[in-house]
Order: C-alpha cells, then sequence, then structure tokens
C-alpha cells in the first residue's frame, strides 16, 4: 500500500508545506515575469490556449506529483492573471492583498478550522467573535457584526434581517436608488419580495427629496420600509447624503441599510472618515474589506446596530449545536451566517488589524485617496481629456475629449488586449467614461502618468 500524500496540519504539517511553498513562490514569480504586465497580451482565446496546454489532461491517469503541478498550474494562472499588485490594473474594486493578509490565510486554509460548530473551531470562534464586535463597534457602540464572502451576501442579509425584525407588518419594500448596487434587487427577488422602488440619483448620489417624496406615497405602517442608501458607488465612488437620509427613515419609520462595502474603509482614516457622517444611524451596514481593507477575497462583514435583529438567523441541528451541548456551555456557532461550513476568513482580518493597526490602515486608505486627487488633477490640466468630478474616494472617471461612446469602449478592449492596462467603464450622465479605481498603496505619480499616455496613445486622432 502507498503511503497517502502527506497533509498541511498537524506538527508535520509545516515541514511538508515548505518545499511545496518554494515551489508555488517560484511558479508566482516565473508566472509574473512571463505576464510582464498587468494582464495577459492577446485577448480570451490566447489566454485559454496557455491554460489548457498545462491543465489538460486535468484528471491524468497517473498524477505528475505535487511539485509538478504546482508549478504548471501556479505559472499558469500567474502569466494569465489580472494582476491588482500593478499600478496600472485599476478597473475593479479589486484591491492587491497585504503580504501579511495572504500569509495568514495560507495559515486558515493549513489549519481549515469550519466556523459552524465550536468543536471545529474552538480558538476561531473566539477570535471571529472578538474582531466581529471590535469592529461593529466602529459604527455602532454595543453592536455585533457577521463575517460574509462580500457585498452581495451582507446586502442580502439585510434585506432578510429587514423582513423578519418587523414580519407582523406585512410584506418589506425595498427603497433603493438608482445607483445603488444591483445585488440589493438581486436579493428583494430572491427572498421573494416586491421589486424595489428605485428613487432618481441625478447627480449619482440618492435624492432625498425624490427619497421623500416615495416614502409618502407609499405611506406608513403596516408595511416595512428598507431604505439602502450608498457609501462608495461602483460606478464613481459616490457617497449618498447618509445623516439626511437617515433623517428621513426616522421621520418615515423605515430601517436604514447603507451599503458601505467600497466606502466603509474610511472609517480607518482620521482624515476622512467624516465623509460617512450618519453611518452610526443605520440598522446594518455592509463592510468589504477585500476592497479598502487590502485582504484577500473574501472578506465581508454585515453589521448591526441590534444583535437581537440576529436572532432571526437561529438554526438548530443535533449534529452541531444540540441543545444540551448549547446548556452546557458549548458556543451556538450556526446562527452567526446562513452558509454551514465557512472558512475562517476572520483570521487575515485579525492579522492585518493587529500588524497594522487603525494608523496604518487609516494611511493605506489616505494614500489611495490622495492619488486619486493626484490623478484628476493630472486629467483635467490634460487638453486631451475630460474629468467627470473630483474623486469622493479613490475612483477616478475620464474620457478622451472628443471620442464618442464606442470609441472609448474600443480604447479599453484595446488596452486589455495588449495587456498593457486594465480600466474599467461607466455610463454616467448619459455619457461613457473610463473608470481607474485606484487601490494600490504603491502606486507612484510616475504610473498615473504613464496610465494616462496608454490611453492617450490608444486614442485614434
Amino acid at each position: 500500500m502507498s503511503t497517502p500524500p502527506p497533509l498541511a496540519g498537524g506538527a508535520q504539517g509545516p515541514d511538508a508545506l515548505r518545499p511545496l511553498l518554494a515551489a508555488a513562490l517560484d511558479a508566482l514569480r516565473e508566472g509574473a515575469a512571463a505576464r510582464t504586465g498587468p494582464l495577459p497580451a492577446g485577448g480570451p482565446e490566447a489566454v485559454a490556449t496557455r491554460v489548457r496546454a498545462a491543465a489538460e489532461p486535468v484528471l491524468p491517469e497517473r498524477g505528475l506529483g505535487p511539485e509538478a503541478a504546482l508549478r504548471a498550474l501556479v505559472h499558469s494562472v500567474a502569466e494569465g492573471a489580472a494582476d491588482p499588485a500593478d499600478p496600472l490594473c485599476a478597473a475593479h474594486l479589486h484591491c492587491p492583498p497585504l503580504a501579511v493578509a495572504a500569509a495568514a490565510d495560507l495559515a486558515a486554509s493549513a489549519l481549515n478550522p469550519s466556523m459552524d460548530s465550536w468543536d471545529q473551531a474552538p480558538a476561531a470562534s473566539v477570535l471571529e467573535e472578538l474582531v466581529t464586535r471590535a469592529l461593529a463597534a466602529e459604527i455602532h457602540e454595543g453592536g455585533d457584526a457577521l463575517v460574509t464572502t462580500g457585498g452581495t451576501e451582507s446586502n442580502q442579509l439585510a434585506l432578510l434581517l429587514a423582513r423578519e425584525a418587523h414580519a407582523d407588518r406585512g410584506p418589506a419594500r425595498l427603497l433603493v436608488g438608482e445607483n445603488a448596487h444591483h445585488s440589493l434587487a438581486r436579493a428583494a427577488w430572491l427572498l421573494g419580495l416586491p421589486e424595489p422602488v428605485a428613487v432618481p440619483a441625478p447627480a449619482g448620489t440618492l435624492d432625498p427629496a425624490a427619497l421623500d417624496e416615495a416614502l409618502t406615497e407609499l405611506g406608513g405602517p403596516p408595511h416595512t420600509f428598507l431604505v439602502a442608501a450608498t457609501a462608495g458607488t461602483t460606478d464613481a465612488g459616490l457617497i449618498d447624503p447618509l445623516d439626511e437620509i437617515a433623517d428621513l427613515c426616522a421621520a418615515h419609520g423605515a430601517r436604514l441599510h447603507i451599503d458601505a462595502a467600497y466606502g466603509g474603509g474610511l472609517l480607518f482614516s482620521d482624515v476622512r472618515k467624516g465623509l460617512l457622517r450618519g453611518i452610526e444611524r443605520a440598522d446594518t451596514v455592509t463592510l468589504d474589506l477585500h476592497k479598502l481593507g487590502w485582504q484577500p477575497a473574501a472578506a465581508g462583514l454585515l453589521a448591526v446596530r441590534d444583535p437581537h435583529d440576529l436572532d432571526a438567523l437561529g438554526h438548530r441541528a443535533d449534529y452541531l449545536n444540540a441543545d444540551d451541548d448549547t446548556d452546557a456551555g458549548l458556543p451556538d456557532l450556526l446562527g452567526r451566517s446562513l452558509r454551514t461550513t465557512r472558512r475562517p476568513d476572520v483570521l487575515k482580518i485579525a492579522v492585518t488589524l493587529k500588524a497594522l493597526g487603525r494608523t496604518g490602515l487609516g494611511a493605506l486608505v489616505d494614500e489611495v485617496c490622495d492619488q486619486a486627487r493626484e490623478f484628476a488633477d493630472l486629467i483635467e490640466a490634460h487638453p486631451a481629456f475630460e474629468l467627470y468630478d473630483t474623486p469622493a474616494i479613490s475612483t477616478v472617471l475620464f474620457r478622451p475629449e472628443g471620442a464618442d461612446d464606442d470609441r472609448i469602449a474600443d480604447v479599453r478592449r484595446r488596452l486589455l488586449t495588449e495587456g498593457t492596462a486594465v480600466l474599467g467603464r461607466a455610463d454616467l450622465d448619459g455619457r461613457r467614461w473610463l473608470k481607474a479605481t485606484l487601490l494600490n498603496p504603491h502606486t507612484r505619480p510616475g504610473d498615473l502618468a504613464a496610465l494616462l499616455k496608454l490611453v492617450e496613445g490608444t486614442t485614434p486622432r
């Protein structure tokens, strides 16, 4: 009988991992060098051809062995990656993770706690409680938070908790700005709730007067109204007038949810946390630390002002949280998520918070926001480009002067195909814009100038 391959955990796990990590790290380095830019050149078919060559046959009759498999496939994925650590990879809310967070994530994978019962995650469950309470306290003193996979799950949970908190009032009605994230409408659909009421956002942010009118037309109780505001829109990084919206929710008896998946990181910055004034008045708040928190995905949270709202998630499964075990003092984890098996994503978050502290994280937030201002100034001073507006967080929208929407889309795709720059796109005010989302604190002014030069060189005269 052959010896089984080594395991990652246990006393021998680190020794088994050491040579494999060396192989993986070498493959990461060599793959990035082969890519030469922020994105692989050649477009989808060229990438697919290279991946097939490395991966097939996917299930060979006899395996290559761990180091050879790691070298081949890690190299292939690294060479074919969109690398958010490259300053010219700036399309999405897709951050380059901190090395310390990635190292902690490796430890979490090796230990493999499952966050659905205490006997599978004794220490990790304690750490999760400490971290979620501490982060919730940044918004709500005495509040609580759940770890989620990101904004989509957090927004879905917020709507579910709103529905359950006032189930006696009939179906919950969701009101969202036209600028809101698509996951809110999908959550309403998934929960079988009426289609959300879309409130105009003519300047890119939810219009309080239009919200007041919509709430008045819908009438008061017995309905449950949930207003979803946004702190950091996906297209432009704009922040709704949170305090004014909270006033209206209070006046109309509506719950308030704030999707701060992007903008929530501003809480760490003494300079910019004032931009979130009013966030503490929300019943629930979505946070994503795999955006302005520099965590490997996934690292989402849902903060709640009233911890009793989480009672709605309580559930019993004898093999995980039997009554007598709970009565005997074993913590009940099943009501901390709609998922059963969960990774200990809290470990990388905890290590990062401990390593950098509020000052260190705040400095990273300020750095990328300052970069966005510098890039906006560069665009505004350039006669060949038009700036959408002063960036609110770290997203900059711009367009080549005189180019039509089709030409702007073509410029973006050409840069992607060449592998030289990764820019997003946004349609606002009836026009198309190129979008740079700056999340790399190592980006320098020369990188921003190079990005603008690449776009200028791709734009036909």
